[in-house]
Formats: C-alpha cells, sequence, structure tokens
C-alpha cells in the first residue's frame, strides 16, 4: 500500500501532543510567585527556583496514551479504512484532553486573572488540523488507488 504523506502529518500531530507535556499551558503571577500550568500540574517559580505544587498524573498519562495512539497509527498504512477511523478517534480523545485540562485549569487559585496564554494553549488545536491532514492525504491515496485500477 501507499504510505507518503500521512505519516508526516501523523508523526506532526503526535509529537505537537508530546511538546504538551513540556510547554505550559499558561503562566500568571501569583501572591508567592509564577504560577504556571502544565500537563504535569502546576509549578511554582519563587527566588528562581521552580517546585510542583499540584500534580496531574492521570491527565499527564492521558496524554501520553493519544500520543502514542497518533504515533502507533503511522504503521496501520496497509488498512486505510482503520487508520481513518483510528484518527477520528485521536481527534475525539484530543478534544476530550483538552476539556479535561480546562476543568483543571479552572479550579487553579485565583482563576484565570492576570493569566498569559503560552504555546501549549494552541497545542491541540494545531494536532487536531494535523490529523485533518492525514485524513486528507488518506483519501487522495485512495483516489489515487481507484484511477490505477481503472486503467488496468
Amino acid at each position: 500500500m501507499i504510505q507518503r504523506v500521512q505519516s508526516i502529518w501523523l508523526f506532526l500531530a503526535s509529537l505537537t501532543l508530546f511538546l504538551l507535556l513540556i510547554l505550559p499551558i499558561f503562566t500568571k503571577q501569583g501572591t508567592s510567585g509564577d504560577l504556571s500550568f502544565q500537563i504535569g500540574g502546576i509549578y511554582q517559580k519563587t527566588n528562581n527556583v521552580s517546585h510542583k505544587t499540584e500534580s496531574f498524573t492521570a491527565l499527564f498519562g492521558g496524554t501520553i496514551l493519544v500520543g502514542l495512539i497518533c504515533l502507533a497509527n503511522i504503521f496501520t498504512f496497509k488498512n486505510r479504512s482503520l487508520q481513518k477511523n483510528i484518527i477520528l478517534l485521536t481527534i475525539l480523545l484530543i478534544i476530550a484532553l483538552a476539556g479535561w485540562t480546562a476543568s483543571y485549569a479552572f479550579n487553579i487559585p485565583g482563576g484565570f486573572d492576570g493569566a498569559v496564554f503560552g504555546v501549549g494553549a494552541g497545542l491541540p488545536i494545531f494536532s487536531i488540523l494535523f490529523c485533518v491532514l492525514a485524513i486528507r492525504g488518506i483519501r487522495k491515496d485512495e483516489q489515487l488507488i481507484r484511477s490505477a485500477d481503472r486503467l488496468r
């Protein structure tokens, strides 16, 4: 079977999910220092020393799981319909992950007052975009195979 551009899109989608693990979603000034909200937890920086004040282990593990599903989907190229279905499942999981992250973010002390959103806030959108582009690449491959079958 053909394995082309959708592999690159799926790799970029999984890469953006893995970058979400290390990049802050937002930061804000707290009373005792800067607070940084990441997928792994809330980090507080005081006197140039950062320490974790709250941990989100389940959210961290869920993000890793969705990234691994997206990465493993590259190797299902022999079954294009399965690959498309897994990509659609991945998109749903990314949306659920974003909602889960937002529910944790709304429960931080002080809310979003004075928060500065970081690069991590937009990464789920880019990951969904890369998944949609992978589906588009799979459809183009299907059209190419159908046109080649007509020539035989």
